[in-house]
């Protein structure tokens, strides 16, 4: 089942005054590449986290943010007064140019280095935080993994919608492979008389018939046509199958191309020019859509 890498997931929790809030986002990557931002004294924390999301996402860039409020006093910080003093006697006896008034935001003397000291968890803690994270990261997962999913069936949808109109157009270029052949036999016949004529020289059927195998063989698209049908086969399978298709479709619409390209450059015919047109274009659509499948 074909899975997206676009996804969104969120989970909330409440107890004793303290607030979680958790977000995951993700989009389409070539790797796992994940961007986790957790309150500071919680960031000791993110191997936790990060191996939570590497267990269940293989694919994508994924951001991960909590939001932490708390109303318990042991979640304040402690405010180091000695050094937050040290800061204001400094600043006050800064020298000013005459006529400016010294004025001292102590919100802003919160944020200097020393000031705040970090809260430090202890074991219990620890273990706590632990087990909230635990179960936060898990709930937006389950959620992002269902977005994710849905969007992939709809990537699904539409690359087997693509994939038949390639399947279509290849049926045409099959029909009228033949006709090409046919018609250049006919001109061939026509261009050899008319210089037969006007040269009244003779030339052997077995020379024209020659000629017209020897084009027949570098214009034959037969197993260009069949390998293009194979790799249909297997993108459809790829597409229902269990395991990770992003890498491997990618493969796939790349052989497509390749294969088409080579129908392209032997064919001699405006009919078939259209329709490998098509072709590319459809593919290039393919490319593309892939580039989001896990």
């Amino acid at each position: 089942m074909l899975q997206s890498m676009t996804g969104y997931g969120s989970a909330q929790h409440v107890a004793n005054g303290t607030s979680y809030a958790l977000e995951l986002r993700s989009v389409n990557h070539r790797y796992l590449k994940l961007h986790i931002r957790l309150p500071e004294h919680l960031q000791a924390l993110e191997s936790v986290v990060e191996k939570l999301i590497q267990s269940r996402i293989s694919r994508g860039s994924v951001a991960c943010g909590l939001a932490f409020r708390s109303e318990q006093q042991a979640a304040l910080r402690n405010i180091n007064v000695a050094a937050l003093q040290q800061y204001v006697e400094r600043l006050t006896a800064a020298r000013l140019p005459g006529g400016v008034q010294p004025t001292i935001d102590l919100a802003a003397l919160a944020l200097l280095p020393g000031v705040c000291e970090p809260i430090v968890l202890d074991d219990e803690a620890r273990e706590a935080q632990i087990e909230i994270l635990t179960a936060l990261v898990e709930k937006a997962t389950g959620e992002l993994i269902e977005m994710r999913r849905q969007e992939g069936q709809a990537l699904r949808a539409d690359l087997l919608q693509h994939t038949a109109a390639i399947r279509a157009a290849a049926d045409r270029i099959e029909a009228r492979a033949p006709r090409v052949l046919d018609e250049y036999h006919e001109r061939l016949k026509a261009r050899v008389a008319s210089l037969m004529r006007e040269s009244k020289v003779e030339l052997e059927a077995d020379g024209l018939a020659r000629e017209v195998a020897i084009y027949a063989e570098r214009s034959d698209i037969g197993e260009e046509l069949a390998r293009l049908r194979s790799h249909l086969d297997q993108f459809a399978t790829v597409c229902d199958g269990d395991a990770q298709a992003g890498r491997t479709l990618e493969f796939l619409a790349q052989e497509m191309l390749r294969e088409v390209n080579t129908i392209g450059s032997k064919s001699n015919d405006a009919d078939i020019a259209r329709n490998v047109v098509t072709l590319k274009g459809l593919i290039d659509r393919i490319k593309e859509q892939v580039q989001n499948v896990e």
